[in-house]
């Protein structure tokens, strides 16, 4: 037997890190993440005996159990170091159970940052494996298998073959459903708007106020040509004066460090990274990368948590930080603390932030790929600004009276500007903002104006408006939406979204999901047959229960049973008085060699293909590609683009076998101006040749 401590991780990047903390005297292993699941070919459930899970080892993962057996029977003490979190709990007892040997001495160490000082405590206190945690992601695990495997073959005689139903994605994709719907059923009502150019004699520069109504302050809504025709015409012949003025000093403050949904949501609006982009980025962040002379180093802390908590020596450092970069005036008086407002919130977390603010971003640019460093610079800017001084505004209010010479009322008019005093926070960080969401700090300047002051007429721009219909759901909007309703939890938004994606129940149009009409039938399925599962309320009651269980409150079998019962019952009855749902065919702009008609996108048990609409008196199919009107550079053929087994796109020579050219970068058809070659999307605002130096912006393409 080694006298050396077996430690055991998730991936091999963390274990490069630790790795380099611990020294020698530690053998690191890395599991690639679970090593023991439910079978993917049956139910793995037994529904007589209280849920009893019957995991196995898949195939790809029993090479990594036997090395880690053998690594095992080679130490004394084995330590779990895997993520402090439910899945992270819970593949430390998969690595037992798999390791299966009762003579060995299991330590469970977590913490938060891979930094030595946080590994060296995590060493002194180890702890055994918190079983309530495990029982809480068993509990998840099962509830899902048992909602997919009942229902998932229901939608494969009912809809179509390969169809499948997730418990929490289902509640999402009706989210998106109801918007769409009310999108449809939306009427725009019509209004009308006025804003009045006026100056102060003398006083420069000219602005704008717009119209609010009568100076009694009653509202006079415009709801056609002909009111705002009256009110215009008023206005016209009007003599303006101020009515008042207020000034008011607001601060602003910084907003906390980022949890992982605000990283979500601001990584969306700022970086257009997806949520599975931006936890896949963040994984690598974590775990450590190569930085230079320090080797392999986690620069954030850990990217799934729902607390806004700090640690006292982070803020101290990033304190003096601020001071010897920004000056004592951005150092506010006392060190900053945020609530939490994530119900259910593990406190014990802490919010996402550097390991190291004296880690500056640019100082290690050049060690991270353009993702690595976007998102560490979100992070660090975000942690930064959450310890500097409010920012301080002028807001400057005004009421304009003006006084038609013949009407008897007076209407009333409304500007605002906001100065700032002093940038605060904001000279390091401004928060994104989604789709109808105002910037109130960006105003023009007024001039200096007092009450009394008469003011000119310049000129008047009524407009015609139409009210506008809720908007389509975006990744941070979405993300918000199921945090506010309390579905998911941090480790589970990512999946969320690119699961309801990855089946095709949504597409995303703009940067906007859109529901397909599979995802449409799919939903409308499920709320009228299984309406507690796809229900918001009962499945965020849901995510109550398994926090209660995670914290020793309630019994994980006793859950499953309440959900699984009303399940069972409707499952016959739903099968019964389902028909068959015909989806609409989707037709495609190529004819069909063998009889002209279009020809139509279908899906089998492989997968996607086109086939003849005319079937079935034609019997026309052939394999479904994606054109690109590029060329392949070797053959001439068109590329087509394609999907990997591991989901991964890439973009392949339609002529294949014969040609195996491939690119992962989108292609364009037009070629290179210089060489002629083939020209490809670069980071999404470039296009570069695949042959010569040529480079150009997208947009002039």
């Amino acid at each position: 037997m080694s006298s050396k401590k077996l430690v055991i991780v998730e991936s091999p990047a963390k274990a490069r890190t630790l790795g380099r903390i611990l020294g020698k005297e530690y053998n690191l292993v890395a599991s690639m993440g679970h090593i023991r699941d439910l079978p993917k070919s049956r139910l793995g459930v037994d529904e007589e005996h209280d849920f009893n899970p019957k995991y196995v080892i898949p195939r790809d993962k029993s090479k990594i159990v036997k090395e880690l057996k053998t690594a095992a029977q080679q130490a004394a003490t084995i330590y779990l170091a895997t993520d402090p979190d439910r899945e992270g709990e819970a593949i430390a007892w998969h690595l037992t159970e798999a390791i299966n040997s009762e003579s060995k001495t299991y330590r469970r160490i977590a913490f938060h940052e891979i930094t030595e000082p946080a590994i060296r405590k995590a060493l002194k206190s180890p702890r055994t494996i918190n079983m309530d945690l495990v029982y809480a992601q068993q509990a998840r695990r099962v509830l899902d298998r048992l909602v997919g495997y009942k229902i998932s073959p229901l939608l494969w005689r009912k809809v179509r073959r390969g169809l499948s139903a997730g418990r929490v994605q289902s509640v999402a994709l009706r989210i998106i459903v109801e918007r769409e719907r009310a999108i449809e059923q939306f009427a725009p009502e019509e209004y009308w708007v006025i804003e009045v150019e006026l100056e102060k004699q003398g006083a420069k520069p000219a602005f704008r106020a717009a119209f609010v109504g009568l100076a009694s302050g009653a509202k006079l809504e415009m709801k056609n040509k002909t009111e705002a025709d009256e009110v215009h015409a008023a206005l016209e012949a009007a003599e303006y004066c101020v009515s008042k003025v207020k000034t008011k000093r607001a601060n602003r403050k910084p907003p906390p460090p980022f949890i992982t949904s605000t990283l979500q949501q601001e990584a969306w609006r700022k970086l257009r990274f997806s949520a599975r982009q931006t936890m896949a980025v963040a994984q690598q962040l974590y775990e450590g990368l190569p930085i230079g002379s320090e080797g392999s180093v986690g620069l954030i802390t850990y990217m799934r948590t729902d607390s806004v908590h700090v640690a006292r020596s982070a803020i101290t450092e990033t304190r003096e930080f601020i001071g010897r970069k920004y000056g004592s005036d951005f150092v506010p008086p006392h060190a900053r603390s945020f609530a939490t407002r994530v119900k259910g919130a593990q406190e014990a977390h802490e919010a996402i932030r550097p390991t190291r603010t004296e880690r500056e971003p640019t100082r290690i640019k050049q060690y991270l790929s353009a993702p690595q460093f976007r998102l560490y610079q979100l992070i660090w800017q975000r942690m930064v600004a959450s310890q500097m001084a409010d920012a301080v505004f002028n807001n400057t209010a005004v009421d304009i009276e003006a006084r038609p010479k013949r009407a008897r009322e007076r209407y009333l008019l409304r500007t605002a500007s906001s100065e700032a005093v002093f940038a605060g926070f904001t000279v390091l960080y401004s928060a994104g903002r989604d789709e109808g969401e105002e910037d109130d700090a960006k105003t023009p300047p007024l001039p200096p104006l007092e009450r009394g002051d008469a003011l000119d007429l310049i000129d008047l721009f009524p407009e015609q408006r139409f009210t506008q219909p809720p908007p389509r759901f975006t990744e941070a909007t979405l993300i918000k939406m199921l945090e506010q309703f309390g579905i998911g939890r941090p480790s589970t938004y990512a999946p969320i979204l690119s699961t309801i994606q990855d089946r095709e129940y949504v597409v995303k149009e703009k940067g906007k999901f859109r529901p397909t009409d599979l995802g449409t039938v799919v939903s409308d399925l499920l709320s009228n047959n299984f309406s507690d599962i796809v229900d918001v309320e009962f499945t965020a009651q849901m995510e109550e229960k398994l926090d209660d269980v995670a914290n020793h409150e309630r019994d994980w079998v006793q859950i499953v049973r309440d959900l699984y019962t009303p399940l069972e019952k409707n499952l016959g009855s739903a099968a019964e008085r389902i028909e068959r749902v015909k989806l609409p065919e989707e037709l495609t702009d190529e004819v069909c060699p063998q009889c002209g008609k279009k020809l139509a996108v279908k899906v089998g048990r492989y997968g996607k293909f086109l086939a003849c609409s005319g079937y079935p008196d034609c019997k026309y199919t052939r394999s479904f590609q994606l054109k690109t009107g590029a060329k392949c550079p070797e053959c001439g053929n068109e590329l087509v683009k394609r999907v990997s087994k591991k989901k991964r796109t890439f973009y392949g020579c339609s002529n294949y076998p014969e040609c195996k050219f491939a690119v992962n970068q989108m292609p364009l058809p037009e070629p290179c101006p210089q060489c002629g070659g083939l020209v490809t999307v670069y980071r999404g605002k470039t296009k570069k040749c695949t042959r010569c130096d040529y480079k150009a912006k997208l947009e002039e393409s």
